[in-house]
């Protein structure tokens, strides 16, 4: 990113759409005209912010990591974390999204205490600075909520203007039974202030503090916040439990009109002071929800979470049939070109159930329940808030998800890594955690010393053991070399493209199957995976081309092993030059 000073003023067209947006969240007309001019004035710092590079294609991998995943003593840990992808990744990733990388009180850096310094132990805006000469980055906006140990907070229980309506008070004796809710705690929390003890909106925890959007000084609080990402070098910003922004009484408090218009007024500002920076959305719920925060394609989220991918891999591994994936993907449609998904497996969050409603039954959910279960993970619980409670999630390592202690290692690697194949192949940027990237398994020691289910999937990773084990026979070389050779070899295929497009292909319920194709280049490529443990023999009419991943060349009457994957590029393709690539 580079910043040049080019005073506040908005484009009247922008201007315009911005106030007619900010009019279908607040009232008056003049008072909305008012909050344009301080955005104006308070915005100008930011003006020319330029992301060099436009939109996505597909070089653009993304690792997901802490910024202490990886960490050597004595040093701060970006530095740590820079070392290793430089000396062991390379270009393979050009992405790496930092998970909440400020000052937290609890929740793994989710209760934020200042959106805009960086935890000491992580190291300071200098060492991104120079991070970034190597990658581009995704940085977290928490911004649904902050901890009550942060200055706005504080300021909150002492009655201080403006912070005194930062945050929603509400009566607790109120019928709250609509609401959605993540976790099965109080929705609530008692506080003592100047004025006496008040009930405070806490989605999340007691120690996260849902910020009133409502009240426009925290939109223009949080539209700095963005903006500053982007300065610092933010190419994503990732909105962190975005659906339950807006709250309002008697309702569900989830995916409210007034959320996507903020989501949209976001957009606007970001376009107009850092063009081509890109918001992505995350809402761990249902399919159909979660993308409707595209809008139309042009004025919402430039990526989606794509939540459902994650348990309906699974659900195909573990089942040995395909067939329910293959629904599921025929229908994945994206609104313009200038939106696509943001694919993801594994990450620091559990395995989502909720993304499953509609698609899988009760009865094979309770297959992914049954199997995280025997396979050494936990489940945690959403309250529905009629008094009973629903599977939310599952927390496990994706590896250990795929094949319990009873299997030998050669199968479960190949179990996992036609699952990372899975998320590769798939329209979209792909989003890899760091501990499918180093083969981890279950941190069942991170559970038991904390008490936090999710903690079985982000372990803190010593950098002389890491690289110990990399160089030994085992897991995690093992894992680590393969999914990086399939990850360079998928980086260079424009077939790949999130803007290629993608067919699904009927052939044996124990096959997925793709073909992308990229219209520009002319080159297409056949995705083939059997999700089984059975040899198989299929026909694939009109396939004519090298198996990128062994080197074979194909033809319409494939080989399939159990547990297989096949990347089969098409023999003939258009002679045709890659335009517009960076």
């Amino acid at each position: 990113m580079t910043t040049l000073s080019e005073g506040g003023i908005m484009k009247e067209q922008r201007r315009k759409s911005i106030e007619n947006r900010l009019l279908q969240v607040y009232s008056g007309k003049d008072a909305v005209q008012n909050l344009i001019r301080e955005m104006e004035k308070r915005f100008a710092k930011y003006s020319g912010t330029v992301c060099e590079k436009k939109w996505v294609d597909e070089s653009d991998i993304v690792l997901i990591t802490y910024g202490d995943s990886i960490q050597k003593e004595g040093r701060k840990h970006f530095r740590t974390l820079r070392q290793f992808m430089e000396k062991y990744v390379g270009d393979a990733i050009s992405t790496i999204h930092i998970l909440p990388m400020f000052p937290y009180t609890s929740d793994d850096g989710f209760s934020v205490i200042d959106y805009k310094q960086i935890e000491e132990s992580l190291g300071d805006w200098d060492e991104i600075e120079v991070f970034g000469k190597s990658y581009s980055f995704m940085f977290d906006a928490v911004i649904n909520h902050i901890s009550q140990s942060s200055e706005w907070f504080q300021k909150f229980l002492k009655g201080e203007e403006p912070y005194n309506n930062y945050f929603i008070v509400s009566d607790k004796d109120a019928d709250y039974s609509k609401v959605i809710r993540p976790r099965a705690l109080p929705l609530l929390t008692p506080f003592q202030t100047r004025e006496g003890e008040k009930y405070v909106w806490t989605t999340f925890s007691e120690d996260q503090i849902d910020l009133n959007y409502a009240n426009p000084e925290v939109l223009l609080e949080i539209l700095d916040v963005l903006l500053f990402y982007a300065s610092k070098g933010a190419r994503y910003i990732r909105l962190d439990a975005i659906g339950f922004m807006w709250k309002e009484r008697k309702t569900t408090c989830m995916h409210l009109p007034q959320t996507h218009e903020l989501i949209k007024i976001m957009r606007e500002v970001v376009d107009e002071y850092a063009p081509g920076t890109i918001l992505v959305t995350e809402t761990n719920v249902p399919h159909s929800e979660n993308i409707s925060y595209f809008g139309n394609g042009y004025d919402e989220a430039g990526l989606v979470y794509q939540f459902p991918l994650p348990p309906l891999t699974m659900f195909s591994i573990l089942t040995g049939n395909a067939e329910k994936l293959s629904a599921w993907a025929e229908t994945l449609k994206l609104p313009s070109k200038q939106t696509t998904f943001f694919n993801f497996l594994s990450s620091h969050d559990g395995i989502g159930v909720r993304p499953t409603e509609g698609i899988l039954t009760k009865e094979e959910q309770d297959i992914l329940i049954e199997a995280t279960l025997k396979h050494g993970g936990r489940v945690s619980y959403k309250d529905n808030g009629d008094g009973t409670r629903s599977p939310y999630e599952l927390n496990i390592n994706y590896q250990d998800a795929l094949a319990g202690s009873e299997e030998n290692d050669k199968l479960r690697i190949a179990k996992f890594l036609i699952a990372q194949t899975i998320l590769l192949s798939m329209q979209g940027v792909p989003g890899i955690y760091i501990h499918s990237l180093l083969g981890s398994r279950n941190d069942y020691y991170g559970v038991e010393t904390s008490g936090i289910n999710r903690r079985i999937n982000r372990e803190k990773m010593s950098i002389d053991k890491l690289e110990e084990e990399l160089k030994s026979e085992g897991n995690r070389k093992e894992v680590f070399r393969e999914f990086l050779r399939r990850i360079n070899i998928r980086k260079k295929e424009s077939a790949f493209s999130p803007l290629a497009s993608q067919r699904v292909l009927k052939i044996k319920p124990e096959i997925f199957a793709l073909l992308r194709e990229n219209e520009e280049t002319g080159e297409k490529i056949y995705v083939l995976i059997n999700v089984s443990n059975e040899d198989l023999k299929i026909t694939v009419p009109g396939i004519s081309g090298e198996d990128l991943l062994s080197g074979e060349w194909i033809s319409e009457s494939v080989n399939m092993l159990g547990l297989q994957a096949r990347w089969v590029k098409e023999r003939h393709i258009k002679n045709k030059m890659k335009k517009g690539r960076e």
